[in-house]
């Protein structure tokens, strides 16, 4: 955690701290801005995007002063803390001049010729042809829960006293978002529905599915194929649902192996999207727990110091 004095408007001294999901958003931002304003500049769009980028990256700066400021206001120490849910949504459609910058060129081809040689088939196209219409169905809504279970989760620690488990969590979600979506720039894909269009039988069959698969065209940045986000969330949330609430562990369990298995049969992803995910996820968990061990080592730490000595020392 970070702090830093300011002065609040009634011109008194203030200490403002941020959370490290806070710094995760404001480094992220920031490099995509300069990022965009440097190299980036000819990219279409990037001028426009560096400055949104820049905008979300202060929310926090701004955010955990005006709550230090006005510590009645309940409201925005909330909107603080869930500072990271707005960002991971908005800066998904920003990322185009991004990848532009750092790779321009699609790894569909690529990710195909590792999954034939990974798997010795193309995973989404199989599933096509055996997977039933009202299956379709199911899976593409349990596909749509993506945010929702990530939010569940969350709010189910952020009302627990103390703040560390959710701290904890939102930290592993903050940096899997950052390395996702740096991912993204490095590993441009559109993935199957797209690059392997004349491999399917035809489109997605049911009743909802072509609905949902056709809203799934129109987000403003496609290139998000590798490695699979929805599979990272979700294995995440999982891990840390079994770790702190087994009751949404229990719950989420059929819906999160569902939107899992849609990213193939919805052939949003490569086979290797999700073997890709595995390890991204145990990087991310591994980081947040060392944070999190780090700052309850501190505030130990602190206590002790707090103690005077003849509360230690008796005679």
């Amino acid at each position: 955690m970070s702090s830093w004095v300011s002065q609040s408007v009634r011109g008194e001294a203030v200490r403002v701290q941020l959370t490290t999901v806070d710094l995760i958003i404001v480094v992220s931002c920031a490099l995509a801005s300069l990022l965009l304003l440097g190299p980036g500049r000819w990219a279409p769009d990037a001028l426009r995007c560096a400055g949104l980028f820049a905008v979300v990256g202060v929310g926090p700066l701004v955010l955990r002063t005006l709550a230090a400021s006005f510590p009645g206001h309940r409201w925005i120490h909330v909107l603080a803390d869930w500072w990271l849910l707005p960002t991971a949504v908005m800066t998904h459609g920003w990322l185009s001049p991004v990848v532009d910058t750092v790779n321009p060129l699609l790894k569909d081809a690529q990710l195909v010729a590792a999954d034939q040689r990974l798997f010795g088939m193309q995973a989404a196209v199989v599933l096509s042809r055996v997977v039933p219409a009202w299956l379709n169905d199911i899976l593409l809504v349990c596909y749509y829960g993506h945010f929702i279970w990530a939010l569940v989760m969350g709010l189910v620690l952020y009302r627990r006293p103390g703040g560390a488990e959710y701290d904890e969590y939102l930290t592993a979600l903050g940096l899997l978002f950052f390395l996702n979506y740096a991912a993204y720039a490095l590993v441009p894909a559109v993935g199957p529905r797209y690059f392997l269009v004349d491999a399917f039988d035809g489109p997605l069959q049911g009743t909802l599915a072509p609905l949902l698969d056709s809203l799934m065209r129109k987000p403003l940045f496609a290139r998000d194929c590798f490695p699979s986000g929805h599979t990272g969330a979700t294995m995440l949330v999982l891990y840390y649902a079994w770790r702190f609430s087994r009751r949404v562990f229990w719950v989420m369990l059929l819906p999160g192996l569902g939107l899992i298995a849609a990213t193939l049969v919805g052939r949003f992803h490569y086979a290797t999207d999700l073997l890709c995910a595995v390890p991204m996820v145990m990087v991310v968990t591994g980081l947040a727990l060392g944070v999190s061990r780090a700052a309850r080592q501190r505030e130990v730490a602190k206590d002790a110091r707090s103690v005077p000595v003849d509360a230690i020392v008796r005679p």
